[in-house]
């Protein structure tokens, strides 16, 4: 690209954020260079300076600038990559745990990424169309799961609701619940663990997380469901903060890794035993959001436990269903 180029962001960016909006667009721009473009403010948005993490909307004005021949241009960059087969939008279709005009709560399956990156050709944002039924807006994204977590992820069907979604994402006004089991038991029933977090090491491929008195404040509520001796925990996990792997850096802090997790939790997150998978065992059990402006009732949708930690919990006498409903931590 040899001059400046103006782009419109299109209905279906919409509350996307920008760094993610120059990674669809522009894949070979490194962060590292597209956040030095933005602090010198030679990347505008309607004509002001903007942060990486700005939410876009539809029909503003993204001012690219010359970004240099070793970049190919839109039109000359690598294919997206392939929508759902028939047989995946099927699965994903069946998957679906609520649907309603502004949303969508699907159970994400232990293994799916939720979005492309380097060497992920398949992803759930290139399926999106299959959860479109008879919308006329693609389905968008308004919050992550890592790729091997399973559980609820909710979807929005229109603008209006990904930026009510969104709002209420980054207020804190909806609460979530996550299901882990861990090697070994904390050292109290329950708890509050309050421990800052900071990004480590460089690029999406390397992202880890520890924790750093100097990071971004981290706060998640935990009780132990149920034990096996002194060899695992089923524990309950309410984030109060949504920090990149905050639970799985917050439970190998306690002591006890989320069995799988040997990222943070090294050999000691692997249970011995042929009834347990050597995989993470993180599932978002569970999320409610707040009653819509103009009245209404919360909603909370539920998703249960994945196949493998189903076997688990068989292997280990637990009850997957302990009472028929969910029962949050704390409020926010």
């Amino acid at each position: 690209m040899s001059g400046v180029e103006i782009r419109e962001v299109t209905r279906d960016e919409g509350e996307m954020r920008l760094d993610r909006w120059f990674r669809r667009h522009y894949p070979d721009l490194g962060h590292g260079r597209l956040e030095k473009l933005l602090r010198t403010g030679q990347v505008r948005v309607d004509g002001a300076r903007a942060k990486a993490g700005l939410r876009l909307a539809p029909g503003q004005r993204v001012r690219v600038p010359p970004l240099g021949a070793s970049l190919p241009a839109p039109a000359r960059k690598r294919p997206p990559p392939s929508p759902a087969s028939p047989e995946e939008a099927e699965a994903l279709r069946a998957r679906v745990l609520y649907r309603d005009a502004d949303v969508i709560a699907i159970d994400k399956p232990a293994g799916l990424a939720v979005q492309g990156g380097t060497g992920t050709r398949r992803h759930l944002d290139a399926m999106l169309d299959a959860l479109r039924f008879e919308a006329e807006e693609r389905p968008r994204l308004v919050h992550r799961l890592d790729r091997d977590t399973s559980g609820v992820l909710l979807l929005a069907r229109n603008v209006r609701a990904a930026a009510r979604l969104g709002a209420a994402f980054r207020g804190r006004r909806l609460r979530k619940l996550y299901w882990a089991l861990v090697v070994g038991v904390p050292p109290a029933d329950s708890g509050r663990i309050a421990l800052p977090l900071a990004k480590t090491g460089g690029g999406v491929a390397g992202e880890r997380m520890a924790a750093d008195a100097g990071g971004k404040a981290a706060i998640t509520h935990y009780a132990v469901i149920e034990t096996a001796g002194a060899r695992a925990a089923w524990l309950a996990l309410q984030p109060g903060t949504g920090r990149t792997h905050q639970i799985r850096v917050h439970c190998a802090a306690l002591g006890t890794p989320i069995q799988g997790d040997g990222k943070y939790g090294g050999a000691g997150a692997f249970l011995a035993g042929e009834g347990i998978a050597p995989r993470l065992h993180l599932h978002a059990r569970a999320i409610e959001l707040p009653a819509p402006p103009g009245g209404g009732r919360p909603l909370r949708v539920v998703a249960p436990l994945p196949p493998h930690m189903r076997e688990t919990w068989a292997f280990l006498g637990f009850d997957p269903e302990p009472s028929g409903d969910v029962s949050f931590l704390a409020d926010g």
